[in-house]
């Protein structure tokens, strides 16, 4: 009987080996949907054999062999598929017979491109924004539908069919599993980068939930942004990504209290962000820049938050640097948000008159009429210039408009506090 540490240390490196596996498929078969199942046929074999058998030298090796069996007896049976079968069984014959050749040659040496190529057709723009996301965490991730699913809140037979549709339309549409040209290669990338940040994002600050935060999904977001700075090394904005994950991350032990209630950043204490992740942060910003990457918008907003990373208390924060940063922001990157993060940054380092003028501008913006932070922004700068009873309705309306319950008690508590009259700190 195999005990339950055997078997999770088992199920670890499956997990580790899982994008790896069906990168590689992917390319000999070029079907990601096929790949995928083939590399779960190699993990139901691994789970019947390991346990009795032992972890293999070269775990990777083993799967991809086993895989590439799989894909032989599938098109062999598939006769419009023949020319695939004869080059897969040329490749595998070149490998030898042994179930545990050197994991190297098992991979070939496209192990990284493989990768890469995954990434670019996991995040490729012929699928929905939810339907890269949910693909890359399932792909690329490792993670199972139910984790997936209970990550966004989501029932899972509405996952699984969000993964299967978006497998189906990368076949449908046939797109190849393939790097993209230098042509194509800004377009793809940026759509790659957005998956990641959406990903941290929703871990960041959840739209919905009982959490505030969902650390798993900022852990994940993370490590792929990791994976693909290893793989682009000389993509700027692939280390401007990481670096404002990095910093990001950082605050996270700092963002709630003990009771799991929401902590505002210049309430947060500094002692418990994490230096670590701050360094490496800082160190992928100065890599981005040494690229010139310096107006990209991800190395902006990093660039932004290393201003926070780099001060130990609040007060010492340089705001008119991150008012500059975010008016180069605002025009590389045009965008109602930017200018919402903007009127704070003005408020912060010119008074809060001044932030609440531009804020009042962007009250009839149509793209932030369900965006509960405007009236969270305006309820706070109204209170502190005096008008109480405005920024109390202004909480309550943001408190109205989330969907995080968290975030409705913080705003809710907010307005109880307007209405008493009670000092507040942002």
């Amino acid at each position: 009987m195999t005990d339950a540490r055997t078997t999770a240390a088992i199920e670890t490196v499956i997990r580790l080996e899982s994008a790896r596996l069906i990168a590689g498929l992917a390319r000999y078969t070029g079907d990601i949907g096929l790949a995928e199942d083939l590399a779960q046929d190699a993990v139901v074999a691994a789970l019947e054999q390991w346990p009795g058998d032992g972890v293999p030298r070269n775990p990777g090796a083993w799967l991809m062999t086993v895989a590439k069996r799989r894909a032989i007896d599938f098109f062999r049976r598939n006769a419009e598929l023949e020319k695939k079968y004869a080059e897969i069984g040329r490749v595998l014959a070149a490998e030898g017979d042994s179930v545990q050749p050197d994991f190297d040659r098992a991979l070939d040496d496209h192990i990284d491109d493989d990768l890469l190529r995954l990434i670019f057709t996991a995040c490729h723009p012929v699928l929905s924004v939810q339907a890269r996301v949910a693909l890359t965490l399932r792909l690329l991730g490792g993670l199972t539908t139910g984790e997936i699913a209970r990550a966004y809140l989501a029932p899972e037979p509405t996952i699984a069919q969000r993964i299967v549709r978006a497998k189906r339309t990368l076949a449908q549409a046939h797109v190849p599993f393939e790097v993209p040209g230098a042509a194509e290669r800004p377009a793809r990338l940026s759509s790659v980068l957005e998956v990641i940040y959406l990903v941290f994002n929703e871990g960041y600050s959840a739209t919905a939930g009982d959490d505030w935060m969902r650390p798993a999904l900022c852990a994940e977001a993370v490590r792929l942004g990791r994976v693909l700075a290893q793989l682009a090394p000389a993509e700027p904005e692939v280390h401007g990504l990481v670096a404002l994950l990095e910093i990001q991350a950082s605050r996270i032990p700092a963002r709630t209290d003990a009771a799991g209630a929401p902590v505002l950043l210049l309430d947060q204490d500094r002692n418990r962000w994490d230096r670590l992740l701050i360094n490496r942060g800082l160190a992928a910003l100065e890599k981005a820049i040494d690229q010139g990457g310096e107006r990209g918008p991800y190395v902006l907003q990093a660039a932004i938050a290393a201003c926070h990373a780099r001060t130990f208390r609040p007060e010492e924060t340089d705001w008119p640097r991150i008012v500059g940063l975010y008016a180069v922001l605002a025009d590389v990157m045009p965008s109602p948000v930017v200018e919402l993060n903007r009127a704070v940054a003005v408020s912060m380092a010119y008074g809060p008159q001044a932030g609440l003028d531009l804020v009042d501008q962007l009250a009839a913006e149509p793209a932030l009429q369900g965006y509960h932070l405007l009236p969270s922004v305006r309820g706070d700068l109204l209170r502190k210039v005096g008008r109480i009873d405005e920024a109390r309705a202004e909480f309550e309306r943001a408190a109205a408009m989330t969907s995080n319950e968290r975030e409705r008690q913080l705003s809710a508590e907010r307005a109880r506090e307007a209405a008493a009259g009670a000092g507040w700190r942002q």
